[in-house]
């Protein structure tokens, strides 16, 4: 059964709701936390700057998801620009990055619940990573995500609104809560300055400390752009809407963390800060039990709400990988009565579980998610602009105005905080891109290895450009990470300027591919039965 039998039922408010839901899931629970003890009260602009990025990335992508309105959308735009090998390398990141968040959100939950003023709960989590106990009820929360996709997408399109309205509104009472209950405006400036590590932890703090890993939701409208009404529409409405809303809440939050920290918490500095589960124990210290309540309920609702959303869009993912030759086709096949991947879901539930098994922390993956997530994000910009060249015929409802500066500043940008991650996680997350790459090989040998020299020769830019980040970023200043043969200030100078030269790269290696003919083909077809007369066979 094709991709395009799946029910377009879902409007701009739903996919909205589903950005949102994707976005605000235990970043907000753990962001500001893991941000200020990097950044100290400079968290805030990195928030802003991550904030910033995820949007000029975000207005790419709204222009692609409009363009191709097909589920599991991020997965399939660079095979339409570049090629095989792009395209895998692109789908392979972002697959990896989002279906490892499912066993993340439900590990949020369990470690919040380890700070319930029970007896029993303190044997959920040791400090440091959940205990077997915390393990087996994070698989239990897996399940249950799993379950409210398996039936049919008006359940989980439902069932992920009410939630995200609820989501809303506990973030926003806890910002509140916190500025009014306690806030000290001295911890702005008093305890190290406002930049206590220097700017460079601000921009580390981007890339591993959960923000962009918070924001990485955004996808999640232009991933169910197939079961959308008017996709062209309502996908960029929503992705755009989404990351404006949930910057405004987590900028409020970073404010109210900040302000509410007691000089007793802060008196081994901003790196010090141990708080099992952050704005809970804030609630606490600040005598707000009935917020503290509320938190401890919503550490439940807020990562599941994203564990649901994210077990939809990995599926659909599975999808578009499938479709691309990537995956055996039997992942490639829609319920024919309830309308959804459940093959996919099935493998999804699968590699969620063994994510389960190995990291069993939430900090443990953030950073890694958020790297494997920007490699993926480079490639949109160098798509969107190229298909415009390869693919002009291709109907827009949305055209991104300024596109030809947009692009090139989002792909910079994606450098830049892949960069700020800072080695040796940059050349640890290229190993899963490795891991990946014999599943490649398998299906060009099975397909004969047809067109293969014109697929690598398209993609060779994608595979150049992620080796040499690992060798700037092994090279670049000791702020991030590196060994200090490129100082620090130029190190990033030089970042910039090699992302725009491999961004032209990119664009001049964009070719006309089969699937965009085969787009244009349909678009023919279309335009040709809309045009005859009424009763014509």
């Amino acid at each position: 059964m094709s991709v395009q039998e799946l029910q377009r039922k879902m409007g701009t408010f739903a996919l909205t709701m589903t950005g949102v839901g994707s976005i605000i899931g235990s970043g907000w629970l753990f962001g500001a936390w893991k941000a200020a003890k990097v950044a100290g009260p400079a968290a805030l602009v990195a928030w802003i700057i991550g904030m910033c990025a995820i949007m000029l990335i975000g207005l790419v992508y709204a222009e692609l998801g409009g363009t191709f309105p097909q589920s599991g959308g991020a997965v399939r735009y660079a095979q339409y620009s570049h090629g095989s090998l792009a395209g895998f390398i692109a789908g392979w990141a972002n697959w990896i990055a989002i279906v490892s968040v499912i066993p993340i959100e439900a590990e949020a939950s369990m470690q919040y619940m380890s700070s319930w003023p029970v007896h029993w709960a303190s044997g959920i989590y040791n400090g440091s990573t959940l205990t077997p106990i915390g393990v087996a009820g994070a698989g239990v929360l897996v399940l249950i995500y799993f379950f409210i996709n398996y039936w049919t997408v008006q359940l989980f399109s439902r069932v992920n609104s009410l939630i995200t309205v609820f989501k809303l509104i506990i973030p926003a009472l806890t910002a509140i809560g916190l500025i009014i209950a306690g806030f000290h405006r001295s911890n702005f400036s008093h305890v190290g300055g406002f930049a206590p590590n220097g700017w460079s932890s601000v921009l580390t703090a981007i890339a591993t400390s959960g923000i962009i890993f918070a924001f990485n939701g955004f996808q999640s409208p232009v991933n169910f752009a197939g079961e959308a009404k008017n996709p062209s529409r309502t996908v960029p409405r929503a992705v755009v809407g989404s990351i404006l809303i949930s910057g405004v809440i987590y900028l409020l939050l970073q404010t109210g963390f900040i302000g509410a920290l007691t000089p007793h918490m802060l008196a081994g500095g901003w790196s010090a800060i141990e708080l099992n589960s952050p704005f809970a124990n804030l609630a606490i210290a600040l005598g707000l039990n009935w917020l503290a309540i509320v938190l401890f309920a919503d550490a439940f609702i807020s990562p599941s709400g994203t564990g649901i959303t994210y077990t939809a869009t990995t599926a659909r993912m599975v999808l578009g990988m499938s479709e691309n030759g990537w995956f055996p086709q039997i992942f490639g096949t829609i319920h024919p009565f309830y309308k959804v991947p459940r093959r996919a879901m099935w493998l999804n539930l699968i590699i969620a579980y063994a994510f389960l098994a190995v990291f069993r922390g939430w900090g443990t993956l953030a950073g890694v998610i958020s790297v494997a997530t920007l490699i993926s994000y480079v490639t949109g910009p160098v798509a969107a602009v190229s298909l415009r060249k390869t693919g002009a015929s291709l109907e827009r409802k949305l055209r991104v105005k300024g596109l030809s500066v947009i692009a090139p500043i989002a792909f910079m940008m994606a450098s830049l905080i892949l960069y700020w991650a800072r080695w040796p996680l940059t050349g640890q997350v290229l190993l899963v891109m490795v891991v990946g790459l014999p599943i490649f090989l398998f299906y060009q040998a099975k397909h004969k290895w047809k067109d293969f020299s014109l697929h690598f020769k398209a993609g060779l830019w994608l595979v150049v450009y992620l080796l040499v980040m690992m060798a700037l970023s092994y090279l670049g200043s000791a702020k991030f990470g590196g060994i200090g043969v490129i100082p620090y200030g130029w190190d990033m100078f030089v970042v910039a300027v090699a992302s725009l030269a491999f961004y032209a790269w990119g664009i001049h290696s964009g070719w006309r591919t089969s699937e965009v003919r085969e787009v244009e083909r349909n678009i023919g077809v279309r335009a040709e039965l809309q045009q005859q007369p009424m009763g014509t066979d």
